[in-house]
C-alpha cells in the first residue's frame, strides 16, 4: 500500500492509501478521489518526505517503548498506576472528519435499504426502471463500480467507519 499526501484545487490537504501508484492515477482520472472537506475531485499528489525504514538499529528498542515497558514492570510490582498506552493525537480536522463519516453512515443506514452483495445488480435494475426507485446501499467490487460508472449509474463509495479496520 502507498500513502499519498494529497491536495485539492481549494488548497485542502489530506492523505489517502492506494494499492499502487497506477491505482491512484486511475481513480483520480475517473473522479473517484475527492477532497473530504469540499468534495472537489481536482486532486493532486502533494510533495511529501519519504518514509524510510532504518536498518542500522538491529533489534534495539525505541526509547519510548523501553520507558513504557519499564513503567509496566514497576506497576506490576505493587504500584496502583497502570502503564500508559500508546496513543495518537488527532487535530480538529481529523476529529470533524470522523464525525462526518459517522453521521454519513448513520444517515445512509436510517434512510436506505441494505441490499448487501446484490448492490450492483439492484442499482442496475433501478437505473433501467426494472425495479422501484429507492435509496440502497451495499457492497460492490471495483469491477462492479466500473461497470456501474460506465452505465451512468449515480452512486457514492462510502468511506469505512472509524475503528472498523484498515
Amino acid at each position: 500500500m502507498i500513502r499519498y499526501a494529497l491536495i485539492c484545487d481549494n488548497g485542502h490537504d489530506f492523505e489517502s492509501w492506494f494499492p499502487t501508484s497506477a491505482s491512484f492515477e486511475e481513480q483520480a482520472k475517473r473522479g473517484f478521489v475527492a477532497c473530504p472537506l469540499c468534495n472537489s475531485i481536482k486532486v493532486e499528489r502533494a510533495i511529501m518526505a519519504p518514509n524510510v525504514a532504518r536498518t542500522d538499529r538491529g533489534s534495539k528498542q525505541r526509547p519510548e517503548k523501553m520507558q513504557i515497558e519499564a513503567q509496566a514492570v514497576s506497576s506490576d510490582s505493587g504500584s496502583a498506576a497502570a502503564a500508559p498506552a500508546p496513543v495518537a493525537l488527532m487535530g480538529e480536522k481529523e476529529i470533524a472528519f470522523r464525525e462526518m463519516v459517522t453521521a454519513l453512515h448513520a444517515h445512509v443506514t436510517a434512510n436506505a435499504e441494505h441490499v448487501g452483495p446484490r448492490f450492483a445488480d439492484e442499482a442496475l435494475k433501478i437505473h433501467h426502471g426494472e425495479s422501484d426507485s429507492r435509496p440502497i446501499y451495499g457492497e460492490a467490487s471495483l469491477d462492479d463500480a466500473r461497470m456501474l460508472h460506465e452505465e451512468g449509474v449515480e452512486f457514492l463509495p462510502l468511506p469505512r467507519l472509524p475503528g472498523t479496520g484498515n
